[in-house]
């Protein structure tokens, strides 16, 4: 069970689960199309900060995605 202070995703996905998010994902990009999909993927970004509610882990989720580009 999650608190207000513990994330459900705190204990990350697995496999089958990152595979569901990413269908979903490439599902809401396409249905948005190009001309929005960056404010799309923004409004995203926000929604999940406020959820997280750690302005320091999304920092450090930034930094990770932002690697190996």
């Amino acid at each position: 069970m999650t608190t207000a202070n513990t994330p459900a995703a705190a204990a990350g996905l697995d496999i089958a689960g990152l595979e569901t998010v990413y269908d979903q994902l490439a599902t809401a990009i396409d249905a948005v199309g190009a001309e929005k999909s960056e404010l799309f993927l923004v409004k995203l970004a926000l929604l999940g900060a406020n959820r997280l509610g750690d302005a320091a882990l999304f920092g450090e989720l930034i930094a990770a995605a932002q690697r190996d580009l």
